[in-house]
């Protein structure tokens, strides 16, 4: 199938890209980033906005900085770009570990972090791996700048706390600490499809005691799932095998699982507490990946 018809804006700087929003922020405009999600879905017709806001020509959108304790990362930046940084690779090991699951080389060749995290998929990994590290969206508009916790940006399948009038400018990741571990685990239908169940686990420990935590899953839900309960578990306290199983037994128990023709709820519910148990282990030991 082929698209409905839609105007084409291609802006050269963010102001341009901005004012561009702001000007039709009352019709249905969409930004199109790497294009991976939203243009098989016009195609589909599933998406028909009236205005398209392509950013591939606005320079200030590419790129990965250090700043103090976080890594900046710009929102049209490749996966394949991220995934092969030496930033990333130094100080981001979960995002570096996740990357294996992304889709395949193709669609990480095009498709970028922003438009990523922006489409919300709750079966991508990418916004799995951002609440569980407590990421940072920088969001702005023509009126305002506004910074928030990744924890509080997906709202539902596909829907964010994005405003119309707003692009996502920045992705902000804290830097690994020492005393971090780290784990990603995934199952999916076949390598680089989205996953069926995913967990993206960081353990700060000392001396074997857990003194912090960020945990997400992925799959299971309409948005990516912070797992609170799980990191309630095991803060505190000595990180061993029956802790581990009593986090992830009082992580399932707050999932309310659904299942599809081919995909159990009974599976996707062991499955969860399968890759809840491997990732808390491996992520308990520092250097987890």
């Amino acid at each position: 199938m082929k698209p409905a018809p839609f105007e084409l804006f291609r802006p050269e700087t963010i102001d341009e890209a901005l004012q561009l929003l702001a000007d039709h922020q009352d019709a249905d405009i969409k930004v199109l980033a790497g294009g991976q999600s939203l243009i098989p879905m016009m195609n589909f017709r599933v998406a028909q906005p009236e205005f398209l806001v392509d950013l591939g020509k606005v320079a200030d959108f590419w790129g990965i900085e250090e700043d103090s304790d976080l890594i900046s990362i710009r929102p049209m930046t490749r996966h394949a770009d991220v995934k092969a940084n030496p930033l990333v690779a130094r100080y981001l090991p979960l995002v570096r570990e996740a990357y294996d699951h992304v889709a395949h080389a193709t669609i990480r060749n095009r498709g970028t972090l922003g438009g990523n995290l922006a489409h919300a998929d709750p079966a991508s990994e990418m916004p799995c791996v951002m609440v569980a590290l407590d990421a940072r969206f920088v969001l702005q508009s023509k009126k305002a700048t506004r910074v928030l916790p990744a924890r509080e940006f997906y709202f539902g399948p596909f829907v964010t706390a994005i405003e119309p009038d707003e692009v996502l400018v920045r992705i902000q990741v804290p830097k690994a600490r020492s005393g971090d571990g780290f784990a990603f685990e995934e199952v999916s239908l076949r390598k680089g499809d989205f996953a069926i169940s995913a967990v993206a686990a960081r353990i700060n420990s000392d001396g074997g005691v857990c003194r912090s935590a960020g945990i997400a899953i992925a799959g299971v839900a309409g948005t990516p799932v912070h797992a609170e309960a799980a990191e309630t578990m095991i803060v505190g306290e000595p990180v061993s095998p029956d802790r581990i199983a009593l986090a992830a037994d009082a992580m399932i128990a707050t999932i309310e699982f659904s299942g599809t023709a081919t995909i159990s709820a009974e599976y996707r519910r062991d499955l969860t507490r399968t890759l809840l148990t491997r990732a808390l282990t491996r992520a308990s030991s520092v250097g987890g990946v």
